[in-house]
């Protein structure tokens, strides 16, 4: 019997200025403390700066963008069979898919130094977008660590 329980699906909320479930999402996992008004001033400053020099009419389209690009087909977990531990890779889940791709292009973005949050999270969508950066990095070290331990496939259940 696993010891995990099923997650249950919370109500999508959409944000003020764009009413974008996805945009709710990234103020969420940009927002520490409790401090949701600075995380949206963050996230709507670096859509607004990502969106400069380019002649995209959407808004949000280098977010999607980038999160496409970002999001993990594949990616490892551990599991233990007969004493011995292994990385078996396993399919990612479309929810998955998006927080996982959130979590590296904002942990990316905070720890490029010497500029400010805002602009940091606009070059890293830019980059994400365009193919390119740390996050896309991460995918590919994670894809490669799948296709690596595929020989372990079979453990998966």
């Amino acid at each position: 019997m696993s010891r995990r329980h099923r997650v249950h699906k919370k109500e999508e909320k959409l944000d003020a200025q764009y009413a974008s479930p996805l945009v709710a999402q990234l103020i969420s996992t940009i927002m520490t403390g409790g401090k949701k008004s600075l995380a949206e001033r963050i996230v709507y400053g670096a859509i607004e700066k990502s969106r400069e020099g380019t002649e995209t009419v959407d808004p949000l389209e280098i977010l999607n963008k980038a999160i496409d690009n970002v999001k993990p087909r594949l990616e490892v977990k551990s599991r233990r069979v007969g004493g011995a531990t292994y990385q078996v890779p396993i399919e990612v889940a479309p929810e998955r898919q998006v927080s996982l791709a959130m979590r590296w292009i904002v942990g990316y973005a905070g720890s490029r130094r010497g500029i400010g949050m805002t602009q940091a999270l606009a070059n890293e969508l830019k980059d994400a977008a365009a193919g390119q950066g740390n996050a896309i990095k991460k995918r590919d070290d994670t894809h490669r660590m799948a296709q690596a331990n595929r020989a372990f496939a079979h453990f998966r259940y």
